[in-house]
């Protein structure tokens, strides 16, 4: 079950928020951005780069992942390993805010979201 329409606006103002405080400056922006998307009860936070073999294509990088769980009013985070499939951050699996969530991968401890 999706989250409210409320919510949604929520989640994407706070998505929005963090991706203009930690995109790359202007003039290399064409080279790499930040992006987010957000669907059902999950927001998707995403590189956005030239492809490699076609710079005139760009691609999205999955960066990091979290959904909202109802019944825990808990946000799941997950991260993208090199098999290219979503898995549960073993460090903190579940946070209570976007907040947190958002302060997790700023910090990024172990290397998981930015590398």
């Amino acid at each position: 079950m999706a989250i409210s329409e409320f919510e949604t606006k929520r989640v994407e103002k706070l998505a929005s928020d963090y991706t203009e405080a930690n995109r790359p400056p202007v003039h290399i922006r064409d080279q790499l951005d930040l992006g987010f998307r957000v669907s059902d009860q999950s927001l998707e936070l995403f590189e956005i780069r030239p492809r490699y073999n076609d710079p005139s294509a760009k691609i999205e990088e999955s960066v990091a992942k979290t959904t909202y769980v109802k019944k825990t009013r808990s946000w799941k985070i997950y991260w993208k390993r090199a098999d290219l499939k979503w898995h549960g951050y073993d460090p903190m699996p579940e946070v209570r805010t976007l907040e947190e969530f958002f302060e997790i991968v700023e910090e990024d401890q172990h290397g998981c979201f930015k590398g």
